[in-house]
Formats: C-alpha cells, structure tokens, sequence
C-alpha cells in the first residue's frame, strides 16, 4: 500500500481528538463552563470539539465519496456523540488510507467554488484538527487545568511506535 506513510499521522490526529474528547468528559464541566471561550479560540470547549469532530467527518467522507451521516446533522454535540463520531471517522480514514490515493485528484471544497489536490486536502484535515485541539487546551489552560499531552510523541508511546533504545554498560 502506498498510503503507509500517512497511517501514523492519520492515527495520530484521531487518536488525539479522542484524548481531549475524554479528558474533557471526565472533568464534569458545567454546562457554563462548556461555553467558556479564549482570545482566538473558535468557541467553547465542547463547540470546538464539535467543529473538529464534524470537519474531520467532512474532509474524510470526501476522499472516501462516501456519506457521514452526522457531519450535517442537527444533533446536538455531547461527549457519547463525539466519541461516536470520532470513531465514525477513524474507521473511514482506515479504509481510504487502506487504498491508492490518488494525490494530484482534485477535491471540489469552499460549497463547490475551489479545488484543491488530494495530497492538500488531507494536510488540511490534519493541520486543522490539530490548530483547533490548541484552542481547547488554551482554555483548560485558562481553568487551570493541565491539558492531556497529545503530541505525537505521547501517541508514540502509547501505541509501541517510540522505545528506549538499550544503552551500554
């Protein structure tokens, strides 16, 4: 498969949006809290979410040419439907990575005004989960709370991909 390269980075993006996603549930915020915003942020913590979760859904479907259902949804965001959707996208991003892309493809974007290649595309999808996960951790920030480490170094060990290496004696 020609996609390999992109397994880590894809998974890295899933993986953390998933972290903050249940970091985020387990703090119990108020609802007030929830809307909570910081200079430069898109929103509040569980509207920014939303937007990752959606956005990936949106960028994902287009290179499957496949519909998600809840990216033009009126469901309400929650952290069960967050988690849900997340998943939702992990297993398609699997099956498009698991398949040729063609990477000069062109992808209609902006409500069918632009095109932009494929390979653009996904530097997209990946740069723009990550923009906003900051925006989230700039409020936890805010509240004074330590936000999960969601580097990819941290995915990394979690996952078996980094190690220490033997040193000698």
């Amino acid at each position: 498969m020609n996609n390999e390269v992109l397994l880590d980075a894809v998974r890295h993006n899933n993986w953390a949006t998933k972290q903050l996603i249940e970091f985020c549930r387990v703090q119990e915020f108020t609802p007030e809290q929830l809307e909570v915003t910081g200079v430069g942020t898109y929103g509040g913590i569980l509207a920014t979410l939303d937007h990752i979760v959606r956005c990936d859904g949106s960028y994902v479907r287009r290179l499957a040419q496949q519909e998600l259902d809840f990216v033009d949804s009126e469901e309400p965001a929650d952290f069960d439907n967050l988690e849900r959707w997340n998943e939702q996208c992990r297993l398609v991003w699997e099956d498009v990575l698991s398949k040729p892309i063609e990477v000069e493809r062109v992808v209609i974007i902006d409500d069918n005004t632009r095109g932009t290649r494929a390979g653009i595309f996904i530097a997209q999808a990946l740069n723009h989960a990550n923009h906003h996960r900051e925006q989230v951790n700039a409020i936890l920030t805010g509240f004074g709370i330590e936000p999960p480490d969601t580097q990819a170094w941290e995915y990394a060990w979690h996952t078996g991909r980094i190690w220490d290496l033997d040193q000698p004696s």
